[in-house]
């Protein structure tokens, strides 16, 4: 179908008028002919079965019956009438029951006449009935355009209730394809197509919407998935070309002192075989001469920081400076120690710059940054500002990447007249499904190895009724010397929610745990900052035994002597905030222990998330789990990207089909990189289509 054709207004087809137009308009998203092309059924009625009367079960199921009806009478029931038919084929009799519409029915049913009924059976004194039957008269059934699988389209209360109903979209569906079935262009390749057996287009559409059978829907369904993830990797893998071509990057060639003396004298730990293999992927990238933009990530305690600093030295070595974004200061201020410690015996300059540097610090720094004594700069969203200059920018880090947007990471771009290369690095295990398409357009590198000597962190869920074990357990904790955190979801108490708020949950471990035996810190999102980051300084040296906060600490607090995470009201918290949460202990050498805390009354998907973190410590395998649960818009807020508002593909059910439309894309552009080859003519039109209307689906059908 050509692109003109598909952007037809919905208004024009016939049947539909402007009233429908309008509601199909503001309830289902169909402006265009092509809109409703990609409409597709949500699940199909089979219907390649008739039954007779006498091989009815009662087992309350859908079937199809030939029949007539003989007899018509209204029954009075406890409130107002129903109207009952005597329905009979040559095997027997049943009743056809309606509690509404009665006066229509009278008028316009047919007696002793075949009709083809459809519904769910019901067995009641003897006899079976089907409620509310879907009818159609023998004669019509065989005339109309249909398959015996019979597509049901998602509805809404508006367009049931304004007669948009199933039977109009499939009489819509039918309208269109007898307009313009017949001009449905194929946006594949003739290889592509003939080597993975796929249907023609327009054979595929029709059968998504008509299957003749459960075989070609199958097909149809793989044909049209394939195609929409097809195009979409092909867009990222395009966009990941374009960049090493166009977009130029300082070579680092040397592999100098600082780098060496580090990898030989200074590290304080032997490095794992991830962590060797990024590292190596890294340098490949650093010598190309084209600009790095790498994702890293890996699961809290992988040692990410250890490889950010090591291509820190590569830059340093290679007479550029390097800086590191973080997204709150208690990270950056991490980071920065950590680092500092790290490097103290090589003589490389590290500042830290976040929104409490004073304005005589700040001065300094700038000056430093510009003259190029500054080697490594750590720091904040104060990074960004304008008056912050480098002499001569090589690298740039941003840790937990997805708190920043992008407008804010281009701006890091604009410190040097090339840009620098970029890593970004996340603890969010992201699904690599997810992965592939949301950074498809970025190099990823895996850190899936945990150093060696780190223990398990032991994890168990326990009810609000066990709490008395658990304050004596954290009791048992403290005498060793340990420290706690305790985490609450919400603030303030919520009328509407029944879970532990965070200040009587203070006020109830004040309580266990009295002044002056104990002492107890807490921050919350309300707080100011200097009296959280004082607050915060208590507990990191050891001032303070217990920690109550919010999620706040989720990121960045390391504590290596604190060995207990106890969550209360756990079922409130999603799998990668569990997760993350738990990853805040296990950083010293004891035992670690994570105790998840709810009530009795949970739900299954919480029951599944609490049995995850009870069963798992990985992190992909938590991530595959969460994204089963709340699909890839909710776990990463995708749908503001546009890349994944799919039509019919799903990439967590469509994983394989996801993997083989990657890896075709791969290859043709491997074998043709700027789609110039006649065999790929319609690939490089359809991708031009698609990168100029933004949306695959306006134009590729």
């Amino acid at each position: 179908m050509n692109s003109n054709l598909l952007q037809t207004p919905i208004d024009y087809l016939k049947g539909i008028g402007p009233n429908r137009a309008d509601i199909m308009r503001k309830e289902a998203g169909i402006h265009t002919y092509g809109d409703l092309l990609n409409f597709f059924p949500n699940r199909y009625l089979d219907k390649t079965r008739f039954y007779k009367i006498n091989q009815l079960q009662r087992n309350s199921a859908e079937v199809q019956v030939v029949g007539k009806i003989m007899h018509l009478r209204t029954v009075e029931q406890k409130k107002g009438k129903r109207l009952v038919a005597d329905f009979v084929d040559e095997t027997g009799k049943m009743e056809l029951v309606w509690f509404r519409g009665h006066k229509w029915i009278r008028e316009n049913l047919k007696l002793n006449t075949a009709y083809v009924i459809f519904g769910k059976t019901n067995w009641f004194n003897g006899v079976f009935s089907m409620p509310h039957p879907e009818m159609e008269l023998v004669e019509e059934y065989k005339k109309n355009l249909r398959t015996a699988m019979q597509p049901v389209y998602p509805s809404t209360e508006k367009l049931s209730k304004s007669g948009i109903t199933n039977r109009v979209f499939s009489k819509c569906m039918q309208q269109l394809f007898l307009e313009s079935g017949n001009k449905i262009f194929d946006p594949l390749p003739k290889d592509l197509l003939e080597e993975l057996h796929l249907l023609p287009k327009a054979e595929a559409i029709f059968n998504a919407h008509f299957p003749r059978n459960q075989e070609l829907l199958a097909k149809a369904q793989f044909r049209l998935k394939f195609e929409e993830l097809f195009y979409i990797q092909l867009q990222l893998l395009m966009k990941n070309l374009l960049r090493k071509k166009k977009i130029k990057g300082y070579l680092f060639e040397e592999v100098g002192q600082n780098f060496s003396d580090f990898y030989e004298k200074h590290l304080p730990f032997e490095l794992t075989n991830a962590q060797k293999r990024v590292i190596k992927e890294i340098r490949k990238d650093l010598g190309t001469g084209a600009q790095m933009n790498r994702l890293l990530q890996g699961d809290v305690g992988s040692g990410k920081t250890i490889v950010a600093l090591m291509t820190i030295l590569l830059a340093l070595d290679n007479n550029f400076q390097a800086c590191l974004m973080a997204p709150t200061e208690i990270l950056a201020i991490q980071h920065f120690n950590g680092i500092s410690e790290l490097v103290e015996s090589l003589g490389i300059k590290v500042r830290l710059l976040t929104g409490s540097t004073r304005a005589a610090e700040r001065k300094e720094i700038h000056e430093a940054l510009e003259n190029g004594e500054l080697h490594l700069l750590i720091g904040t969203h104060a990074l960004l500002e304008e008056k912050v200059q480098f002499q001569n920018l090589g690298l740039a880090i941003i840790d937990e990447q997805h708190r920043f947007g992008v407008a804010q990471r281009a701006r890091l771009w604009k410190k040097n007249q090339l840009p620098p290369h970029v890593l970004v690095m996340t603890a969010t295990p992201i699904p690599r499904t997810l992965a592939m398409s949301l950074y498809g357009d970025l190099d990823v590198s895996v850190i899936d190895e945990l150093p060696p000597g780190r223990k398990d962190i032991k994890t168990v869920h326990r009810y609000d009724s066990n709490r008395l074990k658990v304050f004596a357990f954290i009791r048992d904790e403290i005498k060793k010397g340990r420290q706690v955190y305790v985490v609450y979801p919400l603030i303030q108490e919520s009328e509407k929610m029944d879970y532990k708020d965070l200040m009587d949950g203070y006020e109830s471990i004040a309580r266990e745990f009295p002044m002056p035996n104990y002492q107890i810190s807490i921050v919350h999102g309300q707080m100011k900052p200097a009296d959280k980051d004082y607050e915060m300084d208590r507990f990191v040296r050891g001032e303070t035994q217990i920690m109550v906060a919010t999620t706040v600490i989720e990121v960045g607090v390391n504590v290596p002597n604190a060995s207990v995470m106890i969550i209360e009201s756990a079922e409130r918290f999603g799998l990668s905030q569990l997760h993350q949460l738990r990853g805040r202990v296990g950083r010293g050498a004891e035992q670690s222990y994570c105790i998840l805390m709810t009530g009795h009354k949970l739900s299954a998907d919480s029951k599944t998330r609490l049995e995850t973190m009870v069963s798992t410590g990985d992190g992909f395998e938590i991530a595959e789990v969460d994204l089963k649960l709340r699909g890839p818009g909710d776990l990463m807020g995708t749908q503001q990207s546009g890349v994944l508002n799919l039509k019919i593909a799903d990439i967590v059910k469509d994983n394989d089909i996801l993997k083989t439309a990657r890896y075709h894309a791969l290859q043709l552009l491997k074998e043709d990189p700027n789609l110039e080859m006649e065999k790929n003519k319609i690939v490089r039109f359809t991708y031009s289509q698609l990168v100029k209307n933004k949306n695959i689906w306006n134009y590729i059908s």
